[in-house]
């Protein structure tokens, strides 16, 4: 194939708000709005000739950011054409078209797909079919790089946008030729959030164009906004038609304006084209909007024509998202450079009066006047045209298997190229240029801020914001706000609470709160802003805490003056009944010993002994054993003991009374083993209230914290329910009234055998202390119920040893003369002599 002839095109769009009028670049005529102008590029070699022609154009209605993209082509295509190294003896050609400013794509794209006939012909299939052009750079605008995806995806022909951010070319399954070398409003939206969070900006007002470019960038604002509120949110009237806003859309922008006035939020973002903003500006300078801070897409963020609009700046600071700026050698001067005279025939310039084109003397001399305005917004898009036009080049150096002399020419189509693009993996001025899955660019993009203080470099980087790993890294701190000191401006609804308060919700909005203490046994983490989390049982906070501390754990220490006193008073019952026990086990033969019970004494002492030692329970770190020590044997032994008492009141009545008047019922008492029936019955009763109450609330030791104190944990045995207390203590509670009503009866019996003082002593000791304890532990929680309770058995302990056994021992030791069978016999037969 000794010639090729590869199209490419560009659709490059007017997207900046102002569009150069007649004035501008004005040959002769009229005004032409739309006028579609194309230039043909023809390649034989590596010696191109370009030929343009506009039918009578009257105006070169090209802003100047779309000339310099229409550079950036050029110089693209020039330079691989020159090169030796990429696509050695292939030439590359171009052809490329100016649309109107939304979506007249259809006949641009139609041209694309024509044949060399300028026929779209209906085939069964397109394997073969060989449009005008190979591939396409553009158009810049997202409506209409979707609507030519669409109709490129049929014929999978590759299209790589340079401007169009938009999210919905990110869908491989619809649009398998859709590239771009422009990061996507995802990631634009992901710069913006990452800007709000670095300045701790979470009060915001959002303006969005009413179009689909608006709606996008406000829909993903939505999604990915964590942490920030918007305040109000409104639409920016879109231009239609003549793009003039009508008097209702200037109203809008009216109110719009006045809402900035009444909000509290300082800081804008305006998710909108750039078409829409010089009236909104212009406005708001009117009406003199001050002190925001402006943050802009990339659609606007470096618009020289907005920065230009009169006392712009004292609507405070402007920030913005944008491309990030790279160099392309040599590119300026080829921008401002008139092209040199082209000779040779069917090649030479066109220059008659009724065509414009690029190099014609006006239209270059007006281009030129806008050099300055290129320099100031940067060769940001510029390298994403060009990179786009060299992404195609490899793809072709591959498809064609080109080598360091020359490559493999033949026909090629669209499709065949579309795998290839989609590989490319190559560097470019330091830039690593590929395509992720979705057709998208590993490109960043770059904060910058609008300056007024120097005439060059009016928008300066001050971040840089990395699409692969989503972090916004700051390359200077030199920025310059518009607020006194040039601190940073503050928009928040609420301030931030101050360490251990949690934020009460004053409004729809989680930005507006009231900051509120948390309370004590509370602390607050940084997981939940809008709680306090209880701290564990374990551990105790003060209020307005944000950790939690353990508690101290209390018990009835050994070493603990209260648990010393009470074990002396044990000790001392202990040894008391030790010696009543050997006093009454060495007299047992007595009278007197026999008058108290006998054998059953011993086993009261017996168990008394039991009890005594069960104080060694309370003291000290309750085990498990200690609890099940002082809920069941404690407890045991001494309903025992009552149960004897009990006994041997009924006895002495029954003798004295029982078997004068019911002398059977005495007998069936005295034959049928009454005593022992009766205890038998009492101590099963007290087995089974044991058992429920172990099964119920098994006996173990718990930490119980202080109601006054929680900070401070009681380690005790855990409390018994208060229905088994009561049916436990019910049961000794019966059977000390039973015992009192039965030494009541035998108040008038011999003097040997009337025990009602003594036992009415006891009694009223037992429940005074039932009284004491329940007043006790009511006022004194903590270890003092432990203590209270010990002391309670030892008091209850001590008034049956000393007001039961007390007196026979005295009798025992101190009138020996009454401990004989005659005064017992006397003191009988007075009693009955008397009931005579």
């Amino acid at each position: 194939m000794g010639e090729a002839r590869l199209c490419f095109s560009a659709l490059l769009i007017a997207t900046s708000l102002k569009t150069l009028t007649a004035s501008d670049f004005r040959l002769a005529g009229d005004y032409v709005l739309g006028g579609l102008f194309s230039l043909h590029a023809e390649t034989v070699g590596k010696s191109p000739f370009i030929r343009a022609e506009v039918p009578r154009c009257q105006t070169f209605n090209l802003k100047v950011v779309g000339y310099s993209f229409l550079q950036a082509m050029r110089f693209a295509v020039e330079e691989i054409n020159n090169s030796s190294t990429l696509l050695p003896g292939v030439s590359l050609g171009y052809e490329m078209v100016d649309v109107c400013y939304h979506t007249n794509v259809v006949h641009p794209l139609l041209y694309f797909l024509a044949n060399n006939h300028s026929r779209v012909q209906l085939q069964e299939s397109y394997t073969c079919y060989q449009p005008r052009v190979l591939a396409v750079v553009g158009p810049d605008s997202s409506p209409g790089a979707v609507t030519m995806a669409n109709v490129l995806s049929l014929f999978l022909i590759p299209q790589i946008t340079y401007t169009a951010t938009t999210e919905s070319l990110r869908n491989p399954k619809h649009f398998p030729v859709a590239f771009r070398t422009i990061p996507s409003t995802e990631q634009m939206i992901k710069a913006m959030l990452l800007l709000l969070k670095h300045f701790h900006w979470n009060w915001v007002i959002v303006l969005f164009g009413d179009d689909d470019y608006g709606q996008e960038n406000l829909k993903l604002l939505r999604f990915w906004a964590t942490g920030v509120c918007i305040a109000f949110q409104e639409s920016i009237p879109v231009p239609r038609g003549s793009q003039m806003l009508s008097l209702e859309q200037q109203a809008k922008v009216q109110d719009i304006i006045n809402m900035l006035h009444q909000s509290t939020a300082k800081v804008v973002l305006v998710l909108t084209l750039d078409l829409m903003l010089p009236f909104f500006f212009q406005e708001a300078v009117r009406q003199k909007v001050t002190d925001l801070v402006w943050i802009g897409t990339e659609a606007w963020a470096t618009d020289p024509s907005l920065h230009s609009i009169t006392n712009i700046s004292r609507l405070g600071t402007f920030l913005g998202v944008a491309v990030r700026e790279v160099p392309i050698p040599g590119f300026s001067t080829f921008r401002a450079k008139a092209p040199s005279n082209q000779t040779g025939g069917a090649g030479t310039w066109a220059s008659d009066q009724g065509t414009c084109n690029q190099v014609c003397d006006r239209c270059f001399s007006a281009a030129k006047q806008r050099e300055k305005e290129l320099s100031d917004s940067g060769e940001r898009t510029d390298f994403n045209v060009y990179s786009a036009v060299y992404v195609f080049a490899h793809a072709l150096h591959r498809l064609l298997r080109c080598g360091s002399t020359g490559c493999h020419k033949r026909t090629v189509y669209p499709w065949q190229l579309l795998p290839e693009v989609r590989q490319v993996d190559f560097s470019l001025l330091n830039n690593k240029i590929r395509f992720d899955e979705n057709g998208d660019p590993p490109n960043s993009f770059a904060i910058v801020q609008w300056r007024w203080d120097q005439d060059s470099h009016l928008f300066k980087k001050i971040a840089y914001y990395s699409t692969m790993h989503q972090k916004l890294l700051f390359g200077t701190d030199n920025i310059s706000w518009h607020t006194p000191g040039n601190t940073v401006p503050v928009s928040i609804c609420s301030n931030q609470c101050i360490p251990g308060q949690r934020k009460k919700p004053t409004g729809l909005h989680p930005c507006c709160f009231e900051c509120v203490d948390c309370e004590a046994g509370t602390y607050f983490n940084e997981s939940d802003h809008y709680n306090c989390q209880p701290c564990p049982v374990t551990h105790w906070s003060n209020a307005r805490s944000q950790t939690c501390h353990p508690k101290v754990v209390t018990y009835l220490a050994w070493h603990d003056h209260r648990a010393v006193v009470l074990l002396i008073v044990s000790l001392l019952g202990l040894l008391t009944t030790l010696a009543t026990l050997l006093t009454f086990a060495f007299h047992l033969r007595t009278p007197m010993v026999k008058s108290a019970g006998g054998g059953m004494c011993l086993l009261m002492l017996a168990a008394l002994v039991i009890c005594f030692l069960n104080i060694l329970a309370y003291v000290g770190i309750p085990t498990e054993f200690k609890c099940v020590w002082r809920q069941t044997v404690s407890s045991f032994c001494f309903t025992l003991c009552i149960s004897c008492i009990v006994i041997r009141s009924l006895q002495i009545v029954c003798i004295f009374r029982l078997m004068a008047k019911l002398p059977k019922a005495y007998n069936y008492w005295t034959k049928y083993k009454g005593p022992y029936i009766f205890m038998a019955v009492v101590l099963a009763l007290k087995t089974v209230t044991l058992m429920i109450n172990f099964l119920i609330s098994s006996p173990a030791p718990v930490e119980l914290p202080l109601e006054d104190n929680p900070a401070i944990l009681v380690l005790d045995c855990k409390k018994t329910p208060a229905f088994l207390q009561m049916l436990d203590t019910a049961l000794d509670m019966s059977l000390s009234v039973l015992c009192f009503c039965f030494a009541y009866l035998g108040k008038e019996f011999p003097k040997n055998y009337n025990e009602a003082k003594y036992i009415t002593l006891w009694t009223t000791s037992y429940f005074t202390s039932w009284a004491i304890l329940f007043v006790a532990i009511t006022l004194y929680p903590g270890v003092l119920v432990p203590f209270f309770s010990a002391l309670f058995s030892v008091v209850n302990l001590f008034g049956i040893v000393i007001g039961y056994f007390g007196p026979k021992c005295y009798i025992i030791f101190f009138h020996p003369e009454r401990n004989t069978s005659a005064y017992f016999q006397t003191d009988i037969q007075t009693y009955t002599m008397r009931r005579k």
